[in-house]
């Protein structure tokens, strides 16, 4: 086993002598700041109890005593390893001594050679032909594997040439050398990384050998590398690109692009739209040229705008996208949709010539450190009310005053209420919506005509059957969220489906359809979401908004068309009473609580007893829709009324609505599958006599037809 494992084996057994021996080691276990990227761990609340620059040094180690390679190169690239992320160490006082005798704690590859160095003269005096090789391998280590995904230049690994021109190595040494330290590196991050990138680094390494430098990349190569990951979860970037061309001066904002080094990019930006990408970017390069509105700027004097970036970092930003939720670290929606909508008021002109309109509660900063006048630091900067306002967001994020807290934040960055997003919950809430296609079968039977539009499609799995089922069919699906149009785009690409989507409001259809172009509209288990979260004629749970929802789809639709609903129904007569009994002791806790936040309409219970309550049966199955879901979902679907007509009531609102013409081809009303089920071992469900009853029909399916002459 290689001497720097066994000493790390010491340490962690307890052995704190190790520590004075070795100071590579005792950088590393100092550490007070966890820099890492953020990209590589699964939860933030693990690194208080965890040293992960530790942890990954000791992979790299680990790996390379397994490799079949030469004693030399095994010794030789062990001291490389233990002192590559040394500039990541140290506790708070001891950094803060570095950066103040120039070493660069922002660039580790860079600070990392800087300790090395530092030690080696202060111990032995000048570097040995061995110590500069080190030196060097420490200096460029990561290189390779950051050109590959767009971060830096091939050039920036030219500096290996001088250990062939000076003799130290032969070019087949220095391949053989560089091979096993990517592996290394690369396959301590994860070994499926490695076997993914081994042929392009071996080729790469197999140039810088044999001197030759590749082709400089243009400006849409070196994007295409740094969203590569993007585009492989289906972004389309060829015509996302092309798009942003036709209204940026690309040539202009990407002026010098290709000589900056990038830090941390992916980490912080993955998981915005190219859009959005493009212009963090554009403003990262370019608010030096026209920042002198910026005030600390001014201040501290020209080197501001004057001096040539050669790094830009979004480190400050990456640590500000991530926190622990539930133990798992998640990206801060809160943060990313205020972000998003920061950018979406920018046009490309306002990010490539400035300025940008004040927002008194978020604007972009790019910070320079007279230390690294090289080196730019890019990120956001939220205001101290907005900061107060996410900690309460994420704070609340398990209690019912959630909802409250996060209209407050769109109130204050004024998002459009009917834009309340599910946050942490969308990706399930979209498979969920995914696994009901049995449920949305029956939808197929009575579409008619080519041209489909489906009201919220969700994750699309209506927009599969139809495609699948009726393939002379054109489905488009229509969303409000622009999260759910982007997600099925994407998912579109990578599973080549030919339905299209667009982002579009269901209650001004003529807006992006033609009237009279449409065949039918589908409105399968959204309307009750419109009439719980749109607020109409200044409030939400209006019946309005479901009438006008159904003139809009009308109005668009050919004659002969359809409107097809499937959602939830109440039950009439209206003053039947149900009891529930709770088999579960916390049930009633429930209910107490679901009554209290439950907006739509007042719900009214008599306790019967400890664990049996009585209830008007549309409050009673109102409460166990919710219920069914279970605590993971229950901020969001207390929010919305399921069952909002009884059946003459629909059919009513069909008629006062579309007129007595519209024609009513199907009005079915049923126990949705699975409810029973869900339910069996939670609650009894009761007559008023206490004789069990079964559930009441808690969907309904209508086809609503346009008369083919008027």
């Amino acid at each position: 086993m290689l001497n720097a494992l066994d000493t790390i084996t010491a340490f962690r057994r307890g052995d704190e002598t190790v520590v004075q021996t070795y100071p590579w080691l005792t950088k590393l276990v100092s550490a007070e700041e966890r820099i890492v990227n953020l990209e590589r761990i699964s939860s933030i609340g693990q690194l208080a109890d965890a040293n992960p620059v530790l942890d990954y040094v000791e992979r790299t180690l680990k790996i390379l005593d397994s490799l079949p390679i030469s004693y030399w190169i095994k010794e030789l690239l062990e001291e490389v390893l233990v002192w590559a992320e040394t500039a990541k160490g140290g506790t708070v006082r001891e950094r803060l001594r570095w950066q103040h005798s120039e070493i660069n704690m922002f660039l580790h590859n860079i600070g990392s050679a800087q300790l090395y160095e530092r030690h080696i003269r202060d111990t032995k005096g000048d570097l040995t032909p061995h110590e500069k090789m080190v030196h060097t391998l420490i200096l460029t280590h990561g290189l390779v594997g950051q050109h590959i995904r767009g971060e830096v230049a091939f050039e920036e690994n030219l500096p290996l040439l001088k250990l062939t021109e000076e003799g130290l190595l032969s070019p087949d040494e220095l391949i053989r050398l560089l091979v096993s330290l990517n592996h290394c590196i690369i396959g301590a991050v994860s070994e499926d990384l490695w076997y993914s990138v081994q042929e392009e680094v071996e080729s790469l390494i197999r140039s810088l050998a044999s001197e030759i430098v590749p082709r400089k990349w243009t400006n849409e190569e070196r994007l295409r590398r740094l969203r590569s990951a993007s585009i492989a979860r289906g972004e389309d970037f060829d015509n996302v690109l092309q798009g942003i061309q036709k209204e940026a001066d690309l040539d202009y904002g990407l002026n010098g692009f290709l000589d900056i080094t990038l830090w941390y990019v992916e980490a912080a930006l993955q998981d915005y739209s190219l859009e959005e990408f493009m212009k963090v970017l554009l403003l990262a390069l370019h608010s030096d040229r026209w920042g002198k509105g910026q005030k600390d700027a001014v201040e501290q004097g020209d080197y501001m705008s004057t001096d040539r970036v050669s790094h830009l970092s979004f480190e400050p930003l990456m640590n500000d996208m991530y926190y622990d939720y539930k133990g798992v670290k998640k990206l801060n929606v809160y943060k990313k949709r205020m972000i998003e909508q920061y950018l979406q008021q920018l046009d490309w002109k306002a990010c490539l010539y400035g300025p940008v309109m004040a927002n008194p509660h978020l604007t972009h900063k790019l910070e320079r450190k007279p230390e690294l006048p090289d080196t730019a630091f890019f990120t956001f900067q939220f205001s101290q009310a907005a900061e107060k306002l996410i900690e309460f967001c994420i704070e609340a994020e398990k209690s019912p005053l959630y909802e409250k807290a996060v209209l407050l934040l769109f109130d204050l960055f004024g998002l459009r209420r009917d834009a309340y997003d599910r946050f942490h919950n969308e990706e399930s809430y979209l498979s969920d919506m995914n696994s009901t296609g049995d449920y949305k079968k029956v939808i197929l039977d009575y579409i008619t005509g080519t041209v489909v539009l489906d009201i919220g499609p969700g994750g699309g799995v209506l927009l599969d059957l139809i495609e699948e089922r009726l393939p002379h069919v054109r489905p488009v699906g229509i969303d409000i969220s622009s999260n759910v149009i982007e997600a099925l785009e994407k998912r579109k690409r990578l599973e080549q489906k030919e339905w299209t989507v667009m982002k579009g409001d269901a209650l001004k259809l003529k807006d992006y359809v033609k009237p009279g172009s449409v065949d039918t509209v589908i409105f399968s288990s959204i309307l009750h979401e419109l009439y719980s979260y749109i607020e109409r004629e200044g409030s939400r749970f209006n019946t309005a908004t479901i009438e006008a929802a159904l003139a809009s789809a009308y109005e668009v639709l050919a004659p002969g068309g359809r409107i097809i609903i499937r959602d939830g129904i109440m039950t009439e007569p209206r003053d039947i009473w149900r009891r529930i009994r709770f088999l579960e002791s916390d049930g009633p806790e429930w209910l107490k609580r679901y009554a209290a936040d439950f907006k739509g309409r007042v719900i009214t219970y008599d306790q019967v007893d400890e664990l049996e309550v009585r209830m008007p049966v549309n409050d009673a199955m109102e409460f166990l829709y919710t219920y069914t879901w279970g605590a993971e979902a229950y901020v969001h679907e207390v929010q919305e009324q399921f069952g909002y007509f009884t059946p003459t009531e629909y059919v009513e609102c069909i008629r006062r609505t579309l007129g007595t013409e519209a024609i009513i081809r199907v009005q079915q009303h049923f126990l949705q599958e699975g409810y029973t089920e869900a339910l069996a071992e939670r609650i009894e469900f009761m007559d008023d006599e206490g004789r069990p009853v079964p559930l009441p029909d808690s969907t309904c399916l209508y086809v609503i037809e346009k008369p083919a002459c008027l």
